[in-house]
């Protein structure tokens, strides 16, 4: 079995993958697919002869350091520079052909942590989790100078600033646009390009103000048959005011997608009659439909348990021709563990091409 530093180059590595596996009785892997595994990681630079490092307006370089490893998990350990700035994360090799280096955004960045105790010779090494799941890992001598601060914690501070009291990089740079921000998107035309208003669905302004919902915009459509007056006691009877309204809409069989929050119905099963009204009124908004279906994202259990809050969910008793639907989906705290698991399982496979490569070769 080969080490992976004995691997010279992307293209070396590519073009021995050709020639060894026309002479295996294995699978054979392409140079398309190879490559495309590499430049997912290292974004190859045209230019070897350009060192400095192309700076935006306000972007400050913070640390760098030379003669740092990155352990590229395709074609092993690659020898560079790294440079922090208050924006990136920059690595550059110029020991190989073609040259390559490593531009990443220090918002991409979820984590970064130390790997093990410094080393008998001073080197310290660290990972970079990237929030692509992207697992990045650097090796560099600690500073000589004890006074001054490593890449590492420069990295650390750079890379959360609002955990260190300082300000995003968005409002240093404080880029111009030609057009203005608050008007990009306009609600009135992206309506009107659904064929709204109709007969069935009209504007209302009963949140002009932001008074009856304050995370919902000011513009929005109901059924017509459905008054300001009724939506403002709709509103006291769901989570945080948001009454269901109408989001999109299918031009020609007029099926609607509305969202609104769960109702407060509690322990008591309290009941709202206007909100009836209203979601009745949503399903005559399209003559063809003859059942409105509630998807609910929270598992069945969750929304039982929010009863004892005072929140609940849509009893089908109360609301005719209605099937309610619980899609089970857990709440943000428990969300991002798939997120980890689909990360390791990623990195698995990884680690499971590369041993087969050069068990293969």
């Amino acid at each position: 079995m080969e080490e992976s530093g004995s691997v010279d180059s992307v293209e070396s590595l590519c073009s021995s993958t050709t020639t060894r596996s026309d002479r295996s009785s294995g699978p054979r892997v392409s140079d398309t697919e190879l490559r495309s595994k590499a430049k997912a990681v290292e974004k190859v630079y045209k230019d070897p002869s350009k060192d400095e490092l192309p700076l935006l307006p306000e972007e400050l370089v913070q640390d760098s350091a030379k003669d740092v490893t990155y352990i590229c998990p395709f074609i092993g350990p690659v020898r560079g520079s790294l440079t922090v700035t208050n924006y990136r994360l920059f690595f550059r090799c110029t020991d190989r052909e073609p040259v390559f280096g490593l531009d990443l955004p220090l918002g991409g960045l979820s984590r970064v942590e130390k790997i093990g105790a410094a080393s008998s010779r001073g080197d310290v090494s660290y990972g970079v989790v990237c929030k692509d799941m992207r697992n990045l890992r650097f090796v560099h001598k600690e500073p000589e100078n004890s006074l001054k601060k490593s890449v590492f914690e420069v990295l650390m501070k750079f890379a959360f600033p609002v955990s260190n009291n300082m300000s995003l990089f968005a409002f240093e740079y404080k880029q111009v646009f030609p057009e203005n921000g608050w008007k990009v998107y306009d609600p009135l035309a992206e309506y009107k390009r659904q064929g709204l208003p109709n007969e069935s669905w009209r504007i209302s302004k009963v949140n002009d103000h932001y008074e009856l919902c304050d995370s919902y915009p000011a513009t929005l459509f109901v059924p017509v048959t459905i008054t300001d007056e009724e939506l403002r006691r709709v509103s006291s009877f769901r989570a945080k005011g948001r009454i269901p309204v109408l989001s999109w809409i299918h031009p020609e069989s007029q099926a609607a997608v509305v969202r609104a929050s769960q109702t407060m119905v509690g322990q008591n099963g309290r009941r709202c009659k206007e909100d009836e009204k209203l979601l009745q009124a949503i399903m005559d908004a399209n003559a063809q439909s003859h059942k409105l279906f509630i998807f609910d994202a929270r598992p069945s259990v969750n929304a039982a348990a929010n009863k004892m809050k005072g929140g609940g969910f849509e009893s089908e008793d109360a609301y005719q021709n209605a099937e309610l639907v619980f899609l089970d989906i857990h709440n943000i705290h428990v969300m991002p563990t798939p997120e980890t698991k689909l990360s390791l399982s990623i990195g698995n496979c990884i680690f499971i091409v590369i041993y087969f490569l050069f068990y293969l070769f």
